[in-house]
């Protein structure tokens, strides 16, 4: 892998909300339309993606598909339990060292998103001094095996202007 995208999910139903258990939250209607203007800012970009893979909880899944939908790559969008909320950051860092994909989207939740960053950029967990924004992506290259370099960080704020 030389390409990393790491990508929070929109805004969701918030938590506490009786009508939903935090595991069954989905996006709100204005998530999914800001998910589907950040999706069509990163499409502008023309970066490309080789697949995408999500939580598979519903507001972490139905972004990524949003995702996936705006980039014309649904064939390539994948659920995978290791993005689940409340992941570590080690275990996720451990699972993308198996993948041979070359450009991978992650869409998952945090902090473990946010921890995921600061593991691959600065050797530990909570060292960076930022957090990933709902619906914010981070750009990062290089390998697993050493720190990764952070090429980009990007509020959702700009890549929905880019999508115009």
């Amino acid at each position: 892998m030389n390409q990393l995208y790491l990508l929070r999910h929109g805004i969701a139903v918030d938590h506490g909300d009786p009508d939903f258990a935090d595991e069954d939250r989905p996006l709100t209607p204005e998530g999914e339309k800001r998910v589907k203007q950040v999706a069509k800012g990163f499409s502008r970009l023309d970066l490309g993606v080789d697949r995408i893979f999500s939580s598979p909880l519903p507001r972490a899944r139905k972004t990524a598909e949003i995702v996936a939908d705006v980039l014309g790559i649904n064939e390539h969008l994948e659920s995978v339990d290791v993005l689940r909320a409340g992941s570590s950051a080690s275990t996720i860092r451990d699972w993308i060292g198996t993948r041979a994909e070359d450009r991978i989207m992650l869409v998952g939740h945090n902090p473990d998103l946010s921890d995921l960053l600061s593991l691959l950029i600065a050797a530990g967990p909570n060292t960076a001094p930022f957090e990933l924004r709902k619906a914010g992506i981070a750009a990062l290259s290089g390998t697993i095996s050493s720190p990764m370099t952070l090429d980009w960080l990007a509020r959702p704020r700009l890549l929905r202007k880019l999508g115009g």
